[in-house]
């Protein structure tokens, strides 16, 4: 009989965490999701990486992540890190209740869904793109811009990769309708730190992912 109640307690305590996890994710998904209907504010940036009057920024996410470069054949018979393709492979969080919430996934894939600032045909090695990790909306985006690291106090770390404007050239709704990307129209790469090519020397072929971190602001229309 004890044995019986003891089983029954501990299974009335799974329920429990069980609920309680799902309430947190839930008040998560809440919190990141209705944070698409509000407005961040971006750092002063510099014209040049500053998207156009008419959109404002509508979500921040801070990037742990790499980069990853190729050393390729150059001109005068050496060799070279090259960031062509880009590679990145990044998770953006925001702080839900003092703590860490993925929000994003940033890596490389072809444009499945062009707008009309997509080059077409759509490179077959892909371009940015970022997918919410609650609804899978997507957002492609090209560079337009860039600053130098180091050169502004919304770029400040030296010998950082560059911060970047970046407009968008493809988005797409999730699977079941969800838009929380599917409207961006620029994101901004800012606060650099890390992920410069490496300055080894390196056989070709041969591949490094160089970690940094950043954060990306998003926008939309007004």
């Amino acid at each position: 009989m004890s044995c019986n109640r003891n089983q029954q307690l501990e299974r009335t305590a799974q329920v429990r965490t069980l609920f309680v996890a799902v309430l947190a994710l839930a008040c998560a998904f809440g919190t990141v999701t209705s944070a698409a209907a509000q407005k961040v504010t971006s750092p002063t940036t510099p014209a040049s990486i500053t998207p156009p009057a008419g959109n404002s920024a509508f979500l921040e996410g801070n990037a742990i992540g790499s980069q990853g470069y190729i050393c390729l054949p150059t001109s005068d018979g050496g060799t070279s890190w090259v960031i062509n393709p880009a590679r990145p492979e990044a998770t953006l969080t925001t702080n839900v209740f003092g703590l860490p919430v993925q929000i994003i996934t940033h890596f490389t894939s072809i444009d499945a869904n062009p707008n009309a600032n997509a080059i077409l045909p759509v490179s077959l090695g892909g371009n940015a793109t970022w997918q919410s990790s609650f609804d899978t909306s997507k957002v492609w985006a090209s560079a337009t811009a860039h600053i130098d690291a180091g050169s502004d106090p919304s770029c400040p770390n030296e010998g950082s990769i560059p911060c970047l404007l970046l407009q968008s050239i493809g988005n797409q709704k999730g699977p079941t309708g969800g838009r929380l990307l599917s409207n961006v129209t620029f994101v901004q790469r800012l606060n650099t730190n890390g992920g410069s090519a490496p300055t080894s020397a390196c056989t070709v072929g041969q591949t490094q992912l160089v970690p940094y971190t950043a954060d990306y602001y998003f926008f939309h229309a007004e």
